[in-house]
């Protein structure tokens, strides 16, 4: 049995405001593409489905003259480092295993290369799934974090990957 699931996270207060902010339909879609991506590789598919969730959670919304500036925002970006701090008191607030919490927070921290200064790092895995599965759902000009998607919807999505991550680590320990 998991610590804490998709919509424990979601239920809590911290996570209602910022996954709002950084595009909630967005978080979910990259949640369903970690866990499956995870499946088909044999990694951990609650971390991955955690930190597919959870990655955007350090956004910041840069604005000038009132308006979203996306090359604002790609120029002073560093949602990643936040982010990672963001969802790991988060997670342990909730009552996260550290280690797996610590895990999801790496993976949120190299899901993007638009904070360091060089470009490139090498990730592990999970990282590497993180990185992928947001990249999937990537729209230009970053209107992927505008699509809408009702909060009853949302807590669907997730009781439905809630279900989808219990089933799969059932018929792991079962087989």
């Amino acid at each position: 049995m998991r610590d804490v699931t998709l919509t424990n996270i979601f239920q809590h207060r911290i996570a209602q405001k910022y996954l709002t902010r950084s595009g909630l339909a967005h978080a979910i879609a990259v949640s369903y593409h970690a866990f499956h991506l995870a499946k088909e590789q044999g990694e951990d598919i609650d971390i991955a489905a955690k930190a597919g969730f959870l990655h955007d959670i350090g956004h910041y919304t840069w604005y000038k003259n009132g308006k979203w500036d996306y090359n604002l925002y790609k120029q002073n970006d560093i949602h990643a480092i936040k982010g990672a701090e963001r969802a790991h008191k988060l997670l342990i607030r909730l009552g996260e295993n550290p280690i797996k919490a610590k895990n999801i927070a790496l993976a949120i921290l190299f899901h993007t290369d638009s904070f360091l200064p060089g470009g490139e790092v090498v990730r592990s895995p999970i990282q590497t799934i993180i990185k992928l599965a947001d990249e999937k759902d990537e729209e230009p000009g970053g209107a992927h974090h505008y699509r809408n998607i009702d909060l009853d919807r949302a807590m669907r999505s997730l009781q439905r990957l809630d279900e989808m991550i219990d089933s799969s680590i059932s018929d792991e320990s079962a087989g």
